[in-house]
């Protein structure tokens, strides 16, 4: 290994763009991220995978709209849990 490297000339290397992800900077309650930690040792798959399919399942279930077939299935579940 030299003493010193000459990057005089030297060029920065093409940059990677993800596609499709944005680092942000978050900060989440200590029992939140206790329990994606939990569930990555279990799952053995990474927590923030793990947080960001919770928000894209909960984001998905409040985009889709309320329809009258939903609504009738909600109340014969209801009226199924009364009689």
């Amino acid at each position: 290994m030299k003493k010193e490297y000459d990057f005089f000339k030297a060029k920065r290397g093409a940059v990677l763009p993800t596609t499709g992800k944005t680092r942000i900077t978050l900060y989440l309650d200590n029992e939140v991220l206790e329990h994606f930690r939990a569930l990555s040792e279990k799952t053995g798959r990474g927590y923030q995978t793990l947080i960001n399919e919770a928000l894209s399942v909960h984001t998905q279930r409040r985009e889709q709209p309320l329809t009258s077939e939903a609504v009738r299935r909600i109340v014969r579940e209801e009226l199924a849990l009364q009689g």
